[in-house]
């Protein structure tokens, strides 16, 4: 009488298999979170500064104007509205503040970007936007006659 179905042994094997391929697998699939979020703040950083650029560009200050009207990227501010010395942060999902976006002189449109905090996304972050990390002058005063 043959009787259908797997060994102990059998199972043994497949429950080792399973167990070392979700040993490879879950780092992998957590520095694929890690790199997904660097990615999306690297991105939401050089969109901001463009868009920044345009935005004085188009209007001619930043002074008293709403953050909203300039961007749809989630920002983090200790208010709304644009003034000197404003600040303007970008982050990871852990509430980091990986970039600092600083409104030197709101109404004649230079910032300045650079590195905050430390920790694994926002050190990665800080060295993907390592070119955008200096002083913006959208106003256009440094022009030599």
């Amino acid at each position: 009488m043959k009787r259908a179905g797997f060994t102990m042994i059998e199972l043994i094997f497949v429950i080792v298999i399973l167990g070392i391929l979700a040993a490879v697998a879950i780092p992998k699939l957590a520095a694929t979170r890690t790199d997904a979020q660097v990615a999306k703040v690297s991105t939401e950083a050089a969109t901001l500064v463009s868009e920044l650029g345009t935005f004085y560009t188009a209007q001619g200050t930043f002074k008293g104007k709403n953050s909203d009207d300039i961007t749809n990227i989630n920002l983090k501010t200790s208010n709304s509205s644009i003034d000197d010395n404003q600040t303007i942060v970008l982050g990871d999902d852990n509430n980091k503040s990986c970039l600092t976006i600083k409104f030197n002189n709101a109404s004649d449109g230079n910032i300045t970007v650079s590195k905050n905090d430390d920790g694994t996304v926002c050190t990665a972050v800080g060295k993907a936007t390592k070119d955008l990390q200096k002083t913006y002058n959208f106003g256009g005063s440094n022009v030599q006659y």
